[in-house]
């Protein structure tokens, strides 16, 4: 199974319970599409940004790791992410020397 992390950047206008109902729901959608999380969690909050993001200047952001034999998961997120208002910013990377 490959190793990956997500670290996605969510708008700062939104409320708590709103990010956490975000989070969950794109953590389900990663566990739908056969990805095992290891660990989903909030890294930085209001984090200022370098350059403006959709009229944004800071934002909070949430990292996941998880596994994943395909690459299913990983394709749904990034589809429902792009698509997403609430999510700004997204990045995938693969932990090739994590691999088992």
């Amino acid at each position: 199974m490959a190793k990956y992390e997500i670290l996605y950047i969510i708008r700062p206008d939104m409320g708590d319970d709103q990010k956490q109902a975000l989070v969950e729901r794109f953590d389900g959608i990663l566990t739908n599409n056969g990805a095992e999380i290891t660990k989903s969690e909030y890294w930085s909050k209001n984090r200022k940004f370098a350059y403006e993001i959709e009229d944004y200047t800071e934002g909070d952001y949430y990292k996941v790791n998880l596994s994943a034999s395909n690459t299913d998961a990983i394709d749904e997120f990034e589809r429902l992410a792009l698509i997403s208002d609430d999510i700004l910013r997204h990045m995938v990377v693969r932990l090739e020397h994590l691999e088992d």
